[in-house]
């Protein structure tokens, strides 16, 4: 039963994340030949194709590729949000204990790429990168751990989960407080305020999803225009989802019996189809399942195959057809520096930390998993891919000549990750079963 309970969600999740990764792959492959091949031109057309509304007295209209980025991108930060909302409450980061390890990790792998990027930064126009190196694709990460089977243990994939939701939760930061625009105030405070109703509607128990939905456009419309990033509002309109059932499980079983009962009870055998009597106790069923369902876990599982197998190959296609000619200026010590911050700053940056830690009796690493596996996952992290890509545009938004380089940059950066920290631990594996 505590299989089922805890160890089967997380296999179905590690999945989907890994067919993603595989899909992400794929994209990513498509956009780079095509940006590159006789028919690149079109490529950039279109993702700079406008679309929108335009009227006499009002015009909203934005490139295609901002409507990915801007648009798409808040529900994936959406769902990172619930995501997030749901380790932090009943998950792997309710507590001092659980949260202990993968916020060390996080936190070394995200300080020390970002003090190796200061410390090799020699170009103030390149500065705003900083970011940039922090980020971990859990994708792409989780593709790998996957296809290395029972080679891994399954804690090593729970720690890297929870090492990308911290992960995400410090990007998420950067991106609010360094990387938005101008903030316009009074844009920005009707939003919050709009927000507080959610939380307060939450609070109570109240979950409409039309309601939800209406508030959620106008405080993505309100964050995009008072100069706040528009996915943070997808990480704010998540934390305001409910949690917690409208009903508990005795409730729920008792009227599941009750409704069991009338459907056999109205059950004509000389008849294929449903009488109105049945058809009505369905829908009793109905009612009653929609009132037992967490409204957050609801969403969250109605959203992660959109966002695994759509907006992030989406968000791939638009953002990595980088176009490598010659004619092209490629910023060549910005490339070196991403590619070195993600491949040490995460694969040595991590283990240092956590091993500190350990030393001095802070986190409490699981028996399965050596030294040698932390250092081979943490390599894996170096893989930055989506969250860096799009913290990249945001950097260089003033500096777009330096946005191919940085993406040049995580490519390589982190395709060395990825194929170092499989080689480690698959050899660790290897020497674990001769031994």
């Amino acid at each position: 039963m505590i299989k089922k309970i805890l160890v089967m969600p997380l296999q179905k999740f590690v999945k989907i994340e890994s067919f993603s990764g595989i899909l992400l792959l794929v994209a990513t492959i498509i956009a780079l030949v095509w940006a590159n091949s006789p028919f690149g031109d079109i490529y950039s057309q279109i993702w700079q194709y406008d679309i929108g509304i335009a009227t006499e007295t009002f015009e909203f209209k934005k490139p295609l590729i901002l409507w990915v980025n801007d648009g798409l991108m808040a529900v994936f930060f959406f769902l990172i949000g619930l995501e997030i909302k749901r380790e932090l409450l009943i998950g792997e980061l309710n507590s001092p204990k659980k949260i202990a390890f993968p916020l060390v990790g996080a936190l070394g792998g995200m300080i020390v790429p970002v003090a190796l990027f200061i410390i090799l930064n020699d170009n103030p126009e390149t500065f705003r990168g900083w970011g940039i190196p922090m980020a971990t694709d859990i994708a792409f990460s989780l593709a790998i751990l996957n296809a290395l089977g029972n080679r891994v243990p399954l804690s090593l994939k729970v720690f890297l989960t929870a090492f990308a939701i911290v992960d995400d939760i410090g990007a998420v930061l950067v991106i609010a407080l360094f990387y938005s625009g101008s903030i316009n105030i009074s844009l920005l405070l009707i939003a919050m305020a709009l927000l507080a109703v959610l939380y307060l509607f939450s609070n109570k128990g109240v979950y409409s999803g039309y309601v939800f939905f209406f508030f959620g456009i106008i405080i993505w419309f309100l964050f995009l225009k008072s100069g706040i990033h528009p996915t943070v509002a997808g990480i704010l309109i998540a934390f305001s989802v409910p949690i917690r059932q409208k009903i508990d499980t005795s409730t729920f079983l008792v009227q599941l019996e009750n409704v069991f009962k009338n459907i056999k009870g109205a059950t004509d055998s000389k008849t294929p189809i449903l009488s109105s009597e049945q058809i009505a106790h369905i829908d009793d069923l109905q009612d009653w399942t929609s009132k037992f369902q967490s409204p957050l876990q609801r969403l969250e599982h109605n959203l992660h195959s959109l966002v695994a197998y759509f907006i992030i190959p989406v968000f791939a296609l638009a953002n990595a057809g980088v176009l490598i000619d010659s004619s092209v200026a490629i910023e060549t010590n910005l490339v070196i520096k991403i590619v070195v911050c993600l491949v040490l700053g995460k694969g040595l940056g991590i283990p240092l930390v956590i091993l500190l830690a350990k030393k001095m009796k802070l986190v409490t690493v699981p028996s399965d998993i050596n030294t040698t596996k932390i250092i081979g996952v943490s390599f894996v992290a170096g893989i930055g891919f989506t969250m860096a890509i799009f913290i990249a545009t945001l950097a260089f938004e003033t500096a777009p000549q330096f946005i191919d380089s940085a993406k040049i940059g995580i490519l390589i950066g982190s395709l060395i990750s990825g194929v170092v920290g499989y080689l480690i631990l698959r050899m660790n594996s290897a020497k674990a079963q001769v031994s």
